[in-house]
């Protein structure tokens, strides 16, 4: 990635006030972008968004993926270079319990931002890439031991895997109807998909994922619950993927149509690791009597195996990652205690961007 090519990039972020979107819009301010993010309010308390004071870098505009007409003028006024789609229902366990809702934010909430971005290039804003970020539960999971490649077929047993399948149904339409190869010189636009695996850092608060339930318990001196011990995922750090991202908004503007397509972007394969191998460390590494138990309790259907194959990326992009799994953990640790002490968060964060931007991987 050049971090020359961001100076004054217009870039316009939805979700930006949730865990991702806040490291995203602190790195691409450090790299001098102009950043313009759309989302709710911040869903937890405490939140990296207001830790790391994200709101005083950014142009922030409050608003709902779902609202149309809001999301149309903000897009439009921001004039954006870059579009990155990162807002969503982004976990699995709250869409048992309200699936209508998930179908309604990941679906429609690509749609709206898809007419947005097609609305705006119709009306001369010459917005050059577009990326739907999704994730690794978007395939058709089949539990088999090797990594799934971005022409596998699509599919999500859950209401929050289907939905983001979906999601890159529907971009898949939008770019063969509007944003197609053969009209490249008319419309400008390069449309790409970017899914992730498992991601963890330090800022991280969300419920019913397994890093900040362990965070937090070992912060309040209690015993991790644990489900599914055995189930393996592709786990790596935040900053793997949004240089994931970034490197592929890059070549989509530099490069055109010829990089509009889905990418994943995981962990090397000795990273997939069991959540109870993952827990075990971080209970090593954390000290102090942190330990955890397993619960036995009956809990909805989730994935067991799940791996992402990242050749594409690799060799078409040139991306690879940086930090191995034990290094991620170390810097989970390293934030939460930094946050423990009252740090200045903003500055932490800032301090393993540049330790990560410093590794050659």
């Amino acid at each position: 990635m050049n971090e020359s090519f961001w100076q004054s990039k217009k870039v316009f972020i939805t979700g930006h006030t949730g865990f991702k979107g806040s490291w995203l819009c602190l790195w691409l301010s450090t790299m001098g972008a102009t950043v313009t993010g759309y989302a709710l309010e911040p869903q937890t308390v405490p939140n990296l968004y207001e830790l790391c004071g994200i709101d005083s870098l950014i142009n922030s505009v409050i608003g709902d993926i779902r609202d149309k007409a809001r999301l149309s003028e903000a897009l439009s006024a921001a004039e954006p270079d870059v579009v990155i789609h990162m807002a969503a229902q982004a976990l699995v366990k709250p869409s048992y319990a309200d699936p209508a809702h998930t179908f309604d934010v990941n679906v429609m909430g690509t749609v709206n931002l898809l007419e947005a971005v097609r609305l705006a290039v119709e009306s001369g804003i010459p917005i050059k890439a577009v990326i739907n970020v999704t994730t690794d539960k978007c395939y058709e999971n089949k539990e088999w031991a090797w990594g799934y490649r971005e022409n596998d077929p699509l599919g999500g047993y859950d209401a929050y895997s289907n939905s983001k399948a979906c999601s890159e149904l529907v971009t898949a339409a939008y770019r063969s109807s509007f944003f197609n190869a053969k009209s490249f010189r008319k419309h400008g636009v390069a449309l790409a998909t970017a899914r992730a695996g498992n991601v963890i850092g330090g800022g991280d608060w969300a419920q019913d994922r397994l890093v900040p339930d362990t965070v937090r318990a070992f912060m309040n001196a209690s015993e991790v619950m644990i489900r599914n011990p055995h189930a393996i995922r592709p786990w790596q750090h935040v900053l793997e993927p949004l240089s994931g991202y970034l490197l592929l908004a890059q070549k989509l503007v530099e490069e055109g149509i010829a990089f509009a397509e889905s990418w994943n972007f995981g962990p090397l394969d000795q990273d997939a690791k069991p959540v109870g191998w993952i827990v075990e460390q971080l209970c090593k590494k954390w000290g102090d009597g942190a330990a955890y138990s397993i619960d036995f309790s009956s809990y909805a259907h989730e994935a067991h195996y799940l791996k992402l194959d990242c050749s594409k990326a690799q060799q078409l992009l040139g991306w690879k990652p940086r930090w191995n799994l034990n290094q991620a953990l170390d810097k989970v640790i390293e934030w939460t205690l930094a946050y423990q002490k009252k740090e200045k968060m903003r500055q932490v964060c800032l301090s393993q961007l540049n330790e990560y931007s410093m590794t050659t991987g």
